[in-house]
């Protein structure tokens, strides 16, 4: 069983490396590198609302950042994309620190209001400052890649995308198993108990805030270089979070391939229904009525339903008490 259970892992591994070279067009390679996308983006959000229980609708946000920060430093000064795309990344991340000081002072509903405002902030900075920005118009960032035709820059993507991923589930893992984990699962089960027990809260809260922010920006940056066009109404979307938060639920948020079982179900839906459907707004209504009834149904995730023993990594259900008497040594 143990072996199956560390076969499984590098199955889906091998079977995702190859999968641009065993699908039969190009439109399936983009599928599949979108998908990968929000798998790392739904993973990173874990970093936060796995660990700690705050749930942030804000997360798109720090996508819409690094992805204009990326084109903005490649289009006005010209900075390498791998440059561009990193120190976009650290900027976000810097910001995020700042943020989180301030928004993880509110727990609960207020801790989803402030996140949303978040978003909502960036947008009409965004679109208000037209001589940076481009506005409401959005930005044009040329392509890293000009010498490949489109269906070979998703192939690129879909790769650089995919190594995201595997270093965001890295992250989740080495988390889950260090000090720093235990002390963010104690602040889940009951952060005034943890506090009291000398568990800084508040600086494990920031750090996991940032860690998740740094993540989501890095994917925001690959989506600026490879799409080209930024439109800021759809980068700063609430849309875009709610997706992250959806895949992590629906999947598991207490499990390592929680966010990424979720991606792989969400975001091929996401584009069925999409290309039957057309540019209607039927699809969000979807979308708000399925994590309405994840939430009240499948708070635990697929993966806590298929099975009660765990068929891979994921966080260790000890009791709050041996979680605090832990961190507090």
């Amino acid at each position: 069983m143990r072996i199956a259970s560390r076969g499984l892992p590098l199955l889906v591994a091998a079977l995702a490396i190859a999968y641009p070279w065993l699908v039969p067009n190009y439109y399936l390679v983009y599928a599949g590198a979108l998908t990968v996308m929000y798998a790392a983006m739904s993973t990173s959000w874990n970093l936060l609302g796995g660990f700690t229980g705050y749930v942030s609708l804000g997360h798109s946000a720090f996508f819409g950042l690094g992805a204009y920060g990326t084109g903005l430093l490649v289009v006005r000064l010209g900075v390498p994309w791998v440059v561009a795309l990193l120190l976009s990344a650290l900027l976000v991340t810097v910001f995020a620190i700042g943020v989180g000081i301030a928004a993880v002072r509110v727990r609960g509903a207020s801790f989803v209001i402030v996140s949303i405002a978040l978003v909502s902030m960036m947008n009409l900075v965004v679109q208000g400052w037209r001589s940076l920005t481009g506005g409401s118009t959005g930005l044009q960032v040329p392509t890293p890649f000009p010498d490949l035709h489109r269906g070979q820059t998703h192939m690129v993507f879909f790769y650089l995308f995919l190594a995201l991923l595997a270093i965001a589930l890295l992250a989740w893992w080495y988390v889950s198993r260090s000090r720093f984990g235990a002390g963010l699962r104690a602040i889940r089960e009951d952060e005034d108990k943890a506090e009291s027990l000398g568990v800084p809260t508040g600086a494990y809260k920031v750090a996991a805030f940032a860690l998740s922010a740094l993540f989501v920006a890095l994917a925001g940056g690959l989506y600026a270089l490879w799409f080209g066009s930024l439109d800021p109404i759809f980068v700063f979307s609430i849309l875009i979070s709610s997706y992250m938060v959806l895949m992590s639920l629906l999947g598991g948020v207490r499990h390592l391939y929680g966010p990424l079982l979720g991606a792989l179900i969400v975001a091929p839906a996401g584009e069925y229904f999409l290309i039957a459907l057309g540019e209607t707004q039927i699809h969000l209504t979807a979308t708000g009525l399925v994590l309405v009834l994840v939430v009240l149904f499948m708070p635990d995730g697929i993966l806590a339903r298929l099975t009660r023993k765990r068929t891979g990594p994921s966080i260790p259900d000890e009791s709050a008490g041996q979680r605090l008497q832990g961190v507090a040594r």
